[in-house]
């Protein structure tokens, strides 16, 4: 049972160090902090909300898998090398989709209830 307590400290420790050190986490963590105040302003529904929620949460846990293959490559080898580039821009193609993915979603939900 141990270890398995220790996996939370782990994990608890990548989290604090995804937004000290992530160089977007930052971002994301402001824009979801913007999102829950237009959240609750605007008074999103239950479903409004869990979609709002899974969004953020899919946002930051894929910037941190992003980040950590960052990590991973910068690791393996600090020199150019063209598969190094291709894993690290690949797998922030994956944030930027999800990120898009995110706000047209964002905006299905929030601009009805703004000019609506």
């Amino acid at each position: 049972m141990n270890r398995f307590f220790k996996s939370f400290v782990y994990a608890w420790a990548g989290l604090v160090d995804g937004l000290a050190n992530g160089r977007n986490m930052k971002s994301h963590a402001l824009s979801a902090i913007i999102v829950i105040v237009a959240g609750v302003l605007t008074g999103l529904s239950i479903t409004e909300w869990c979609i709002v929620i899974l969004l953020i949460g899919g946002m930051m846990a894929l910037e941190l898998m992003n980040t950590a293959v960052e990590y991973v490559v910068d690791l393996v080898t600090l020199d150019f090398h063209p598969l190094a580039k291709k894993a690290k821009d690949i797998a922030a193609g994956s944030v930027l989709i999800f990120a898009i993915a995110s706000a047209i979603i964002g905006c299905i939900i929030f601009l009805p209830k703004w000019f609506g």
